[in-house]
């Protein structure tokens, strides 16, 4: 009898994740490979969320996946490296080693991805190839040549130079990893992305790593099982089928499915059912505490992006803020547009706010805000909304009442007592002693009471400040009877 997983076990494509340092040409080189212009949408030139692209290069199919390079960016470039089975760390022959380039080789490395170096820019003036390969290796990446063998490009993806031999590269170290897979097996991979489709509803990127996925087919993630209505490739047209290494996004979800979740698929409804009840779903906090000291003021926070792997990154690049005594506590996160629903949430809160990452808002929603006060801030930046929130939250540290020691005296001579007036003579002996002022009264360091001064002289003349090095003689309202080598130390209190 024919052994079928065995003749069916074929090499499959590799699936490539692009990463790097933000600016240093991860969309342009996809941008040169794919013929499309994608860096020209891009708010800010920052590739805001990941998307898959599937090219042909001498016959063979390879599997990109743009992961984006701005610093909040972080968990979903992690999550490029575990999905993908090679990276392509992109540095620029300008600038060398940049911060995003070390996270992102600290993904690779952790996940044990198997890498190329494409040193990019090579036709700037001012590129320096051996001044990159130097960075590179105080950062312990020895490229072929310089000490090790890690393969490596020289490319200009601005102009296409060397994206051919780097694509060679890239099939060549595909065919050393020696991918495999089963067409004929039910497909299996992982959530790429997922967000809200104004037209067909909440629809997710899969890539297939192995197996078959069909349109007909059930797909389970964590514990929710899928019907699918909808299967189209990555250029979103609608297909029967979709097999290894394939991007697939598909459509029929009742919630977003949860991205960087592994999927697999059925042909029927309780094969999938059972697989589902086995999952145990994890909670997640809604709540972004404040580092360090307990928040007296806490901000209501809902917030809205495009797809959910920008929600998270959103959600991460908030979670590093940090305002003394202030914190943010998400009431809502969602995927789509601002409703007025999310208005609605949280119109009870004092001091409510709704953010939205690449997002519309409904004129519903504004209509709502504008009524209850709450403020509704949008960008395509998403550093821009970290910005605005964080001055946001200084505006609310709540004010405190700070004591200023404006200078302090020592007390030589008390001349005489009544009631509660003291005439005292001293010495300044650090700041200014100024009429007005109040003081505290100190003996041994701790403090006894509080007067005020009244009046000052400085050798038989009034003054209305005695600097420091200079005998006095005031007049001091106080309760506490003042004696000789007690200080005075005169403040103002101040709020800030």
């Amino acid at each position: 009898m024919t052994d079928i997983s065995k003749e069916n076990n074929i090499e499959r494509p590799p699936v490539v994740a692009v990463m790097g340092h933000v600016d240093h040409g991860k969309s342009k080189l996809l941008d040169y490979i794919r013929k499309t212009n994608i860096v020209d949408k891009e708010a800010g030139g920052i590739t805001q969320s990941t998307s898959a692209y599937e090219v042909v290069h001498n016959g063979k199919k390879i599997t990109f996946l743009d992961t984006p390079g701005h610093a909040a960016f972080t968990t979903m470039r992690e999550r490029g490296a575990q999905i993908a089975d090679i990276a392509i760390l992109v540095v620029s022959a300008e600038e060398g080693v940049k911060t995003q380039t070390l996270e992102a080789l600290q993904s690779i490395t952790e996940n044990k991805t198997p890498f190329i170096v494409a040193i990019n820019k090579i036709d700037k003036p001012s590129a320096n190839v051996e001044s990159t390969k130097q960075s590179l290796a105080e950062n312990g990446v020895f490229v072929e040549g310089y000490g090790g063998n890690v393969p490596f490009a020289l490319i200009s993806a601005k102009e296409g130079t060397g994206v051919d031999a780097l694509l060679d590269l890239l099939l060549l170290v595909s065919e050393m990893e020696e991918l495999r897979g089963e067409t004929l097996a039910p497909a299996e991979g992982f959530v790429l992305e997922s967000h809200l489709d104004p037209k067909v509803g909440t629809t997710a990127t899969f890539i297939i790593k192995n197996g078959t996925l069909h349109d007909s087919d059930f797909v389970v993630v964590g514990n929710e099982v899928t019907k699918i209505k909808r299967l189209a490739d990555f250029l979103d047209k609608q297909v029967k089928e979709l097999t290894l290494c394939a991007p697939a996004r598909l459509s029929g979800f009742t919630k977003l499915p949860q991205v960087g979740f592994s999927f697999k698929a059925f042909a029927n409804k309780k094969d999938a059912e059972c697989l589902a009840e086995c999952y145990k779903e994890e909670n997640c906090a809604c709540a972004i505490e404040e580092k360090g000291e307990k928040a007296e003021v806490t901000i209501p926070l809902v917030i809205k992006a495009d797809v959910s792997g920008t929600l998270e990154a959103l959600e991460k690049e908030l979670g590093k803020l940090s305002v003394p005594k202030v914190a943010l506590n998400i009431i809502n996160r969602g995927v789509g547009t601002i409703t007025e629903n999310d208005v609605k949430l949280i119109q009870a809160f004092p001091g409510a706010k709704v953010i939205g990452f690449r997002v519309k808002t409904e004129k519903s929603a504004l209509t709502q805000a504008e009524k209850f006060s709450i403020t509704i801030q949008t960008s395509d930046i998403i550093y821009k909304l970290s910005e605005w929130l964080e001055e946001e939250m200084k505006k609310v540290v709540p004010k405190q009442k700070v004591e200023e020691v404006l200078g302090k005296a020592k007390i030589l001579k008390v001349f005489s007592k009544d009631k509660d007036k003291q005439i005292i003579g001293g010495q300044v002996v650090s700041g200014l002693i100024s009429i007005g002022k109040e003081v505290k009264i100190l003996r041994r360091d701790a403090e006894i009471g509080r007067g005020k001064i009244i009046s000052l002289q400085m050798q038989k003349i009034k003054a209305t400040e005695i600097a420091e090095g200079n005998q006095f003689g005031t007049e001091i309202d106080a309760k506490i009877e003042i004696a000789p080598s007690d200080y005075i130390e005169a403040f103002e209190t101040v709020i800030k």
